[in-house]
This record gives C-alpha cells, sequence and structure tokens, in this order.
C-alpha cells in the first residue's frame, strides 16, 4: 500500500504544528491500516525530503505527498513539486505522486460551517453577517477561489489576513453599515497562527471568531480523499499510456 505524506507549510507559531498534528492523528485513526506520515516545508521537522527518504528506506515503493494547503497557489505549485523532486533525485526506487490540494471541495465548506455552529451562530440567522476570512495571496485565481465559497453562504463575504483587499477589518465594517447586527469570522485556516491572530484582531468589537478547520473530522476524510484520487489519476493515466502504446 502507497505511503501517505501530508505535506503543510510550517510555521513558526507553535499552535500551528501542534493542530496540524491532531490533524494528522484523526487521519490515521480513520484508516488505521494506511501508512501516515506528517511532513513539512518550512520551520518544521521533518521536512518533506527527509520523510520521503524514510518512507523509501521503510521499504516502500510508493508514496502520495498529499498537501495540506487550502488553495492551489504558489507552495502548491512550486514548492512542493520542487522539495518532491530534490528527495527523488536521491531516490530512484520511490514512485511519489502528488495530489491535489485540499480546497475547494464541499467536505470544507462543511467543517467551516461546522465550526461556525460550533461558536454558537449560524450563516442565514437574522441579523447576522459571515466573513469568510482566508489569509490571501499574489495568485488571483486562489483569492477569487474564496470568493466563490464565500458566494455560496448566506448573508457572507470573503475578506483576507494580507497580500489582497478587502482586509478582515473593513469586510466586518461593511456587514454592519449593511444592517448586519452581529458579524461572525469563518476562518478559512488550517490551523492557528500569527495571520489568524491578525484576523481575530481586525473583527471589530463582539464579533465571533470560530475556530480554525483544525482537526475537523471531515477535513481528515477530505485528505483520504485526496490520496485516493491521486493513485486512481495514476492507475487510470498508465491504462491509459499502455493502451496508447499498444495500438
Amino acid at each position: 500500500m502507497s505511503a501517505l505524506i501530508a505535506v503543510a507549510h510550517g510555521s513558526q507559531d507553535g499552535r500551528s504544528a501542534a493542530t496540524v498534528t491532531e490533524l494528522i492523528e484523526v487521519v490515521r485513526a480513520q484508516q488505521p491500516a494506511l501508512d501516515v506520515r506528517l511532513a513539512f516545508l518550512d520551520f518544521n521537522a521533518p521536512r518533506l525530503p527527509d520523510v520521503l527518504t524514510a518512507v523509501a528506506g521503510d521499504g516502500h515503493r510508493r508514496a502520495v505527498v498529499v498537501p495540506l494547503l487550502l488553495g492551489s497557489a504558489y507552495h502548491a505549485r512550486v514548492d512542493v513539486p520542487a522539495a518532491v523532486d530534490r528527495a527523488t533525485s536521491r531516490l530512484p526506487g520511490l514512485d511519489v505522486l502528488i495530489s491535489d490540494v485540499l480546497g475547494p471541495d464541499p467536505r470544507l465548506s462543511a467543517a467551516a460551517l461546522d465550526r461556525l455552529g460550533q461558536a454558537g451562530v449560524s450563516p442565514g440567522e437574522r441579523g447576522l453577517g459571515v466573513v469568510l476570512a482566508a489569509a490571501g495571496c499574489s495568485d488571483p485565481a486562489a483569492n477569487a477561489a474564496v470568493h466563490t465559497e464565500a458566494a455560496s453562504w448566506p448573508r457572507t463575504v470573503a475578506a483576507f489576513a494580507a497580500a489582497t483587499s478587502p482586509d478582515v477589518g473593513t469586510a466586518a465594517d461593511e456587514l454592519r453599515t449593511g444592517g448586519a447586527r452581529r458579524v461572525a469570522i469563518a476562518p478559512w485556516f488550517l490551523a492557528p497562527g500569527r495571520l489568524l491572530d491578525r484576523v481575530s484582531a481586525a473583527a471589530g468589537p463582539g464579533a465571533v471568531v470560530a475556530e480554525p478547520l483544525g482537526a475537523h473530522p471531515a477535513v481528515a476524510e477530505l485528505v483520504h480523499y485526496r490520496y485516493a484520487a491521486a493513485i486512481r489519476r495514476h492507475v487510470d493515466y498508465g491504462r491509459v499510456h499502455s493502451a496508447l502504446c499498444l495500438a
């Protein structure tokens, strides 16, 4: 069976690595027979190349790297493939597949809505405005995906902690100006950290700030889904390639 390597970006904030570790514990519990390992791109250990080396040393011939990223931006398109390439150049016996990132997916939506419910609010309730708060990045498509997600929720707008607009404070103020008597922040973040602290500080007085997605069972299920989909895609490609060679 192919090993599953969940790779997070990493953070200087210890809360982030601790939360991601909790998520991987849930992933393991959902499928105990699967070899599930955690790796990081930066700041924390173990790093992705070291984990790939360990997987190969333990006798695996294939591994699936699942990026624990909510959107497909620079880290997904550049950093993860580069780290895999560096490792596999030294590991010719290991076949490494890279799955899609976690988002977008209905499981993430369900987890974020559940976190809001745990905080005592529900989108659509009378007088409530919701800010779906994401980290933000320089990739317009990744930011647009957050706006698309927010548009699918009742009276919800997207906002960002960095790199693009609107910022969370502006979005919250606009909701209040538009008649919201209560504002809730739904973090589109996997784990706590400095950016999410910035979101909470910008939310304004009386705002309800839900917990990040974290070790939610739906997120763990999505990790398994991305792993399985990467294997299916690889198998299907192999079948098509073999058919073309025989034609």
